[in-house]
């Protein structure tokens, strides 16, 4: 019958239809807005998504050969309050029994929970760091605990601190000034996050994605869905470092309770082999009770045990300085080395007495035995009448002073090194040729750190090359362990130093183990060394020195089969000219695979003290 309308009509009849679908929306949407919005708007004040977080353990950290952990995550618990499900008669009663399991004042929950918040469903951490067995006796008088809760929440656990808790560092809860930067990374305001160290620097990769559950909530927060979506945490990757745990207990116990540090690193990668920095603290008080007071300790304690003296002290070098000197002479051709000056145990300069460390003198020295008998007079005739501070100073920068050693650790400083620029900027004063005396001999306002005389005796050692240093090695995933990152040796600087001035030098290094001042603490059957001694001057400390010790072994091997060592053994200390000492006992226990006592028994060391203590 439709189709034998004529056209007008049935075009007529599909505008009516149009027409009346039209109005039925309209209808229909002013039903929703207008007469039942009131209801719509209530219902979608009353339900919504409530997501909590699931926290992810962090990465754990291992040492070089994968097999020791340093850091692993322990089993532990936060408890949780719904201040809504406690029906508010017997609210001081809950968390008075709840403050009773948790072994904290009530005082301390009730500031958690204030009266604003107590009809609200929404769940409150009262209190972290929960052992299982509290979590138990919790969970035996539930029905006596309405709104307590418990989730999992992982804490840090440090096997093996002591020296490593420089190098590892330790993790905190997130600040409001870590959270501003933090934010836009997936960081919450429950984040733990790595506070220094390894820790901290490598944060990204231990930190791992949170979980998130999810469920359907009215207005106050109660749960009014039965199964909530579930999105499992993803454990933070594994580290491997370059650290040898055998090599750092060695370095540990050789360096024994003097405050100082002592650094081993493989020149020909940069691989830091050990750090050790004394007097150090235990990373696990950061997850204590306690840890307040723990840390407010440890900031007071006049030793300074929180700072990292490899990287974080300068200091001033001493005759180790005496190397680039040494160098930077043979480079410029500014005095033959086989030409002999002449210690007569001072040296008279602007109407001042400069006395050499042999007060008797060393007589004429050529530039090996000027080395290897560590003579001032002769270091201070070349500085200041043959190279000057300026070139004193370039040669320094050349081998990594006075600037980072970008070592992969948050914090280090820098050291220093002077020129008559800076002494007019800093001072208002004019630099003097006893400035450039001091500064000959490695003293005055020349200052570096442990870590940088380690690469300094590491370029020697690899003929003009430093690699910069790295304690990373590799980061591994969790669950396949497969490595999805390896570091590899980057180099830093590249002297245009000649060969046969490296050759020179490491010659004139080896002489110094072999005639030299350190011939007996420095004696070694197992492997040859090349090395150079170092006695700080410092200030306040009568009768005791700063003592330095750098050395690379073997002398005879390739880069690639050697190791580089800095020591420094602190003035605060009783002086027994220990860093030679500590140096050969690494070296030894190294290469002949032996422990701290089986090292000295094999050195001949077996009279000396370890536990011997440091100045009070």
């Amino acid at each position: 019958m439709y189709n034998k309308l004529p056209r007008n009509a049935k075009i007529l009849i599909l505008l009516l239809f149009l027409l009346f679908m039209y109005f039925l929306y309209v209808f229909k949407l002013f039903s929703m807005q207008i007469i039942q919005g009131e209801n719509y708007r209530n219902q979608s004040k009353t339900i919504s998504s409530q997501v909590n977080t699931i926290p992810a353990q962090r990465g754990e950290i291992f040492d070089r050969n994968a097999k020791l952990p340093m850091v692993i995550n322990t089993e532990s618990f936060a408890v949780e309050v719904i201040p809504g499900e406690i029906p508010a008669e017997k609210y001081d009663t809950v968390t008075s029994k709840l403050a009773g399991f948790l072994g904290i004042d009530k005082d301390v929950i009730d500031k958690k929970i204030p009266k604003s918040v107590r009809r609200s469903y929404s769940s409150i951490q009262v209190k972290t760091n929960v052992p299982f067995n509290v979590i138990s006796n919790i969970a035996e008088n539930k029905n006596d605990l309405p709104g307590v809760s418990w989730v999992s929440k992982p804490v840090r656990n440090y096997l093996h601190t002591e020296s490593l808790s420089h190098i590892v560092g330790y993790v905190g809860d997130i600040t409001k000034e870590e959270m501003t930067v933090l934010y836009n990374k997936g960081y919450t305001k429950n984040s733990i996050v790595g506070k220094t160290g390894i820790e901290k620097q490598y944060d990204s990769f231990l930190q791992g994605k949170p979980g998130r559950e999810m469920s359907t909530v009215d207005v106050h927060g109660r749960v009014i869905s039965d199964t909530p979506i579930v999105e499992p945490p993803q454990m933070g990757k594994n580290l491997i470092l370059s650290i040898d745990s055998d090599i750092q207990k060695l370095v540990e116990e050789s360096l024994g309770n003097r405050v100082g540090a002592s650094v081993v690193l493989k020149p020909a990668t940069g691989e830091v082999l050990a750090m050790v920095s004394y007097p150090y603290f235990d990373s696990n008080i950061f997850s204590s009770d306690d840890s307040a007071n723990l840390y407010s300790k440890l900031l007071n304690d006049s030793s300074k045990p929180l700072i990292n003296r490899a990287v974080q002290l300068s200091y001033p070098p001493a005759s180790t300085f005496k190397i680039i000197m040494s160098t930077a002479m043979l480079q410029e051709n500014a005095f033959p080395s086989s030409k002999k000056i002449e210690c007569q145990g001072e040296l008279l300069y602007g109407g001042r007495v400069f006395h050499c460390h042999l007060h008797s003198g060393h007589g004429f020295l050529d530039m090996k035995n000027g080395l290897a008998q560590s003579c001032d007079v002769y270091y201070w005739t070349v500085g200041r009448d043959y190279l000057g501070i300026e070139k004193i100073a370039s040669y320094a920068k050349e081998f990594g002073f006075g600037k980072s050693s970008q070592i992969d650790l948050p914090s280090q400083v820098s050291g220093l090194v002077p020129t008559a620029e800076w002494k007019e900027k800093k001072y208002h004063e004019k630099w003097l040729g006893g400035d450039t005396m001091s500064c000959s001999i490695g003293q005055g306002f020349m200052e570096a750190t442990p870590l940088q005389l380690a690469n300094m005796i590491a370029m020697v050692s690899n003929e003009g090359k430093i690699y910069k240093p790295h304690i990373l090695k590799e980061v591994r995933d969790p669950v396949t362990n497969e490595v999805i990152k390896e570091v590899k040796p980057t180099l830093l600087t590249e002297s245009t130093i000649d060969n046969e001035v490296w050759k020179e030098v490491q010659e004139a290094l080896r002489y110094t183990v072999t005639d030299g001042t350190p011939q007996y603490p420095m004696h070694n059957k197992i492997v040859q060394i090349a090395c150079k001694t170092g006695t700080a001057e410092v200030d306040g400390y009568k009768d005791s020195w700063h003592s330095w010790l750098v050395a690379y072994a073997p002398y005879d091997a390739p880069p690639e089969d050697r190791i580089c060592v800095a020591t420094i053994v602190e003035a605060c200390n009783v002086w027994e000219w220990w860093a030679p000492y500590a140096t050969n006992i690494i070296i030894q226990g190294i290469f002949a695979h032996q422990t701290y006592d089986q090292a000295i028994k094999a050195l001949g060391f077996g009279y000396l003290n370890k536990s011997r203590s440091r100045m009070e």
